[in-house]
């Protein structure tokens, strides 16, 4: 019989918290990547099998106290229809190809994945998308647009990317995910479409 409070998933430590989980084929490449700008590429295989009341293992290494993980996406070198789609918090993202980011060991630094500056704010998400998928950005103030992927320019690591939404001043990103063709807006929130990504809860009338 179900539990219906669930299970333990992974041990967390003080002033940590999780942030997302992805189903695997055991042959995969994990990508995490920072606030700060960065992110690592490492073979599945180098992350060992431990029991669920573990606290895992070291993906990246973080900059500072005020930076920290913003997301983890699991991508196939021989498939070459996906690019990484990164997004800042002031609205500036881009894609680029898989191949630009090298495999390395877990736990270092990484490597440059956006050129954060005053302009673009902090990185806030990752994403493995196709051309055929669009993208809906959620922004703090509840509003949230969808694009498609293939409008969104590929660039190089270490660029800025180009600016894929104007915000009001104070306002920012809070969230991306991508869906599928067919899938609307409303799907993503209630649930029933598929996506992949962390929604915000709806805005809290004032």
């Amino acid at each position: 019989r179900p539990r219906q409070s669930g299970v333990n998933a992974i041990t967390i430590l003080e002033n940590d918290h999780l942030l997302t989980a992805r189903l695997t084929d055991g042959n995969c490449e994990i990508m995490m990547a920072v606030k700060s700008g960065r992110a690592i590429r490492f073979p599945e295989e180098n992350v060992r099998p431990t029991g669920r009341g573990a606290i895992g293992v070291s993906g990246i290494e973080v900059d500072d106290s005020q930076d920290e993980v913003i997301g983890m996406i699991c991508v196939n070198k021989d498939d070459k229809s996906k690019t990484v789609l990164v997004v800042s918090e002031n609205g500036y993202g881009k894609r680029t190809l898989v191949d630009e980011y090298r495999v390395t060991n877990r736990g270092g630094k990484g490597i440059k994945t956006i050129q954060v500056t005053d302009k673009t704010g902090k990185l806030v998400g990752i994403l493995d998308v196709t051309e055929k998928e669009d993208l809906m950005i959620t922004c703090k103030s509840g509003i949230t647009i969808r694009m498609p992927v293939n409008g969104i320019s590929e660039l190089g690591r270490a660029t800025q990317g180009v600016k894929l939404i104007r915000l009001d001043e104070g306002d920012g990103i809070a969230a991306i995910t991508q869906l599928d063709e067919e899938s609307t807006i409303e799907e993503a929130r209630e649930g029933e479409g598929p996506v992949t990504g962390v929604l915000p809860a709806e805005p809290s009338p004032e």
